[in-house]
């Protein structure tokens, strides 16, 4: 509708230019906002405003002009001049119900454009350390990134999303000596666990499965281990240094190719139970990218190596710095240690330019908010590279704060207590949780109310809609029943029948749908949509309470029935980006 009424307005433009009475060289943007008052029509438009200057006339006059010039249009009812200069379209009844043939035609592809053009869009999130299973932080950033995408590829844009695999480093060794102290203590050791190491039970698991398939054979004497190591925390001493220097015996006594086994088993086990983890949450991924792969293909140094030589770089008592306070960060970073690693954010310089290097036009990063300070250094380091720093978007995601009766539920990473993604989506269902998790703004903090997502009542947003698209299933079930059948041809030929408010709301809702897909996308707001679905079962469920649907009269009962028909159709079509399912019973 929005561009049937621009594309009237640039008519009447291009008139007024051929007359003189706007300069030829003038372009505008047409834009169109959905009015909230309905006093003041369905669309305003501020075109008037921006072109009297141009035209030497008050805004007023320049907007009695146009609307002088409008083509005739069965769209439209009427057209009014409001305040300083705005023009406030009044739409037909015939506009109105235009929306339901349309949504009848298209299906499951109403809303969805070409808006994107296919231009190839990158997607990374949730990226999590493959150091455990994935929590209920880390769910909310995959049902928004997710969205996030699904978002994108609705209108248009060719979506890539990718999940970043950080397999290298000092917290994949801590990891791996943490399996591998336990598989020691399987073996009858009596090895203290230290205070930095991983706690959770799943270490347990995966150290038992180690000693089950190899017995013995990567043991070692706990003296051996044990003596001469620096005290642990435990003992008055610095946890830090202590699992560093677990770590190093660790690997001397197992050796490389050993310690490397149990590296690689601790891994992938972790890495296995978060793709089915995500994969039962709704979510897949076009590529799972390795860090630790930068590193071997040379891609670390070769970016290193490009930085340097445009002096981007400098050594300081033999380590490397990258000079980004020259390109805003607060301070300069390390990208080489003293003894020749490469930090993880040298890998991560090395993976942006590589992103942009396979052709994305843009590129999203979904980070949790505890990583905005890293969000400047990562431009920067872009910015030095010569990319165009505004082609990345780096969307924070605010931690969600589990509640249950009415009290929060604490939770811990490290020490292993912490609530799984996989327990969230057994308590509360795969729908609940996609889609509280995406009902506010990502940098907005999210109170997670677990007796809530629960609870099948008005207060539930989920339950509401889904039960809105439930309820048109049922009247269909209550039609089939009494004998009857839905004649969609009589149903759009008497749709000038519905002119109860409550159906004009309903209508209105419906044809809002693809500007809120649209926004949603463009502003990367899932929220947005889920607002949107909220009231669109509101004004059918008041629709619902007023109006029998399935009335004698055949003609009227045929245009109800092609309305909320076509609520059900939207309703599915929105949740679907969301991740959630659209029940027929509840």
């Amino acid at each position: 509708m929005k561009a049937s009424l621009q594309a009237l307005l640039q008519q009447s433009l291009q008139h007024l230019q051929t007359q003189g009475m706007v300069p030829a060289g003038v372009e505008m943007a047409i834009h169109l906002t959905r009015t909230k008052d309905k006093a003041h029509g369905d669309f305003a438009c501020n075109l008037a405003l921006q072109l009297a200057k141009a035209a030497g006339v008050k805004p007023r006059e320049m907007a009695q002009r146009l609307m002088d010039h409008l083509p005739a249009s069965t769209l439209v009812e009427k057209v009014e001049i409001a305040g300083p200069g705005f023009i406030n379209f009044f739409l037909s009844a015939r506009a109105r119900e235009a929306v339901i043939p349309l949504i009848h035609e298209q299906g499951a592809q109403y809303g969805r454009s070409n808006l994107g053009q296919g231009q190839r869009v990158q997607v990374e999130f949730v990226s999590a350390n493959p150091t455990g299973p994935l929590h209920v932080g880390h769910g909310r950033g995959a049902a928004y990134g997710a969205a996030v995408a699904d978002l994108l590829e609705a209108v248009g844009f060719s979506v890539h999303r990718e999940y970043y695999v950080n397999d290298a480093g000092r917290q994949m060794d801590i990891l791996a000596v943490s399996v591998w102290l336990r598989y020691l203590q399987f073996c009858g050791q009596d090895i203290p666990f230290p205070a930095n190491g991983y706690r959770g039970e799943y270490v347990r698991e995966i150290a038992q499965g180690l000693y089950a398939e190899h017995a013995h054979s990567y043991a070692v004497a706990a003296a051996a281990l044990l003596d001469d190591l620096p005290p642990d925390e435990f003992d008055g001493g610095d946890k830090e240094r202590y699992i560093d220097a677990v770590i190093v015996r660790g690997r001397e006594l197992l050796g490389e190719n050993r310690y490397r086994f149990v590296f690689e088993l601790g891994l992938s086990r972790i890495l296995e139970d978060i793709r089915e983890d995500l994969a039962q949450f709704g979510i897949t991924y076009q590529a799972w990218y390795s860090e630790r792969s930068l590193a071997e293909n040379g891609a670390v140094n070769r970016v290193l190596d490009r930085l340097r030589a445009q002096d981007a770089l400098y050594e300081h008592e033999g380590a490397w710095w990258f000079r980004s306070t020259a390109y805003g960060d607060e301070k300069d970073r390390v990208v080489q240690r003293e003894n020749g690693q490469t930090t993880y954010f040298a890998s991560d310089i090395a993976y942006h330019l590589d992103k942009f290097e396979r052709g994305y036009a843009q590129v999203v990063d979904v980070w949790g908010a505890d990583h905005h300070g890293y969000v400047p250094r990562v431009k920067a380091a872009l910015q030095a590279l010569g990319m165009e720093t505004g082609r990345l978007d780096v969307l924070l995601v605010q931690f969600a704060i589990l509640y249950r009766g009415g009290e929060r539920v604490q939770m811990s990473t490290r020490s292993g207590s912490f609530v799984t993604l996989r327990e969230l989506r057994e308590e509360v269902g795969k729908d609940a949780a996609r889609f509280f998790y995406v009902m506010r703004r990502c940098e907005q903090h999210l109170d997670f109310d677990l007796d809530l997502a629960k609870s099948q009542s008005a207060d539930n947003p989920v339950y509401y809609i889904q039960y809105a698209h439930a309820r048109v299933c049922s009247v269909l079930r209550q039609l089939q029943a009494k004998g009857e059948v839905f004649v969609l041809a009589q149903g759009l030929e008497h749709l000038a029948r519905l002119q109860a408010p409550h159906e004009e709301d309903v209508l209105a809702a419906l044809a809002r749908y693809p500007e809120v897909l649209e926004a949603a996308a463009l502003n990367k707001e899932p929220h947005q949509l889920a607002q949107y679905l909220r009231d669109l079962a509101c004004a059918f469920h008041t629709y619902y309470n007023a109006h029998p649907f399935l009335v004698d009269d055949a003609p009227l009962r045929n245009a109800r029935l092609a309305l909320i028909l076509a609520v059900r159709q939207v309703i599915a079509n929105g949740l679907e980006l969301l991740g959630v399912s659209a029940p027929e019973e509840m």
